[in-house]
């Protein structure tokens, strides 16, 4: 049975001081849960977010990172320095990424390329906007981007590949996909692994949803078939609305 993930991406917030507060908060309410926690903060919160959560089941992730080992690239990080820190996970391809900072498919199967290569676990980010949900259009773009996220990975990798579904029109907005309709895709998604790498692998890969998860419908979408935890955004700032959403199950 596949673990669930129950991953926090706090964007541009927090300041060291407050992230240190939070994890403090929060580690006593969850403690005991069996289901993963990751946060991923903020480069300027790493370090400390990294020594405060020492330690505990609380696993902390960036939300970006280069491609490349080092160079000149100004403003960048690269998978190297975040995993010389004691970095775990790293999201990559985030809808913001792609969409105010020039991200696009082939720069992602290059920094998740690069995750491996540094040890670090990829949460991969997929979705469509309102438009191309309205055209009909949403499992062809998120199953695409799948593919292409994932080429030239082997089998392991791709086992190794954690994949958060986020509907680009339910990020921020408080709008949420039914239950029904993000379990749909997730399944879509899981297909596209299936016929490119087989049952198995598909059987295994953690496959999140992110789009407003908040504690009131946490239940219910973790609940799903085939729903393996959620990438969080602004529930995530909150101890305990986080912990209330990793705990769903208790």
């Amino acid at each position: 049975m596949r673990r669930k993930v129950i991953a926090g991406n706090w964007k541009m917030n927090m300041l060291p001081n407050e992230a240190i507060q939070m994890i403090t908060e929060l580690e006593p309410l969850v403690k005991d849960t069996n289901n993963e926690v990751v946060l991923c903060v903020p480069f300027t919160d790493l370090f400390y977010a990294l020594n405060v959560a020492q330690g505990t089941n609380i696993k902390i992730g960036a939300q970006n990172m280069h491609f490349e080992e080092k160079g000149a690239f100004t403003g960048e990080v690269s998978g190297k320095m975040l995993k010389s820190i004691g970095t775990e996970y790293v999201i990559i391809g985030h809808s913001e990424r792609r969409q105010y900072f020039a991200e696009t498919d082939e720069t992602v199967n290059k920094k998740i390329k690069a995750a491996f290569e540094n040890e670090l676990k990829p949460i991969v980010c997929v979705g469509e906007t309102l438009e191309q949900r309205e055209a009909g259009n949403a499992y062809d773009i998120i199953t695409n981007q799948t593919e292409k996220a994932l080429e030239g990975l082997t089998e392991n990798q791709v086992e190794n590949t954690i994949i958060a579904y986020e509907p680009i029109w339910a990020i921020g907005t408080g709008k949420t996909a039914t239950n029904e309709d993000a379990n749909e895709a997730i399944k879509k998604i899981r297909e596209k692994i299936c016929q490119i790498y087989g049952q198995n692998i598909a059987n295994r890969v953690i496959i999140q949803y992110g789009g407003s998860m908040k504690p009131s419908n946490a239940k219910e979408l973790l609940e799903m078939s085939d729903i393996d935890g959620g990438l969080i955004g602004g529930a995530s700032l909150k101890a305990e609305d986080f912990a209330a959403i990793v705990n769903f199950d208790k």
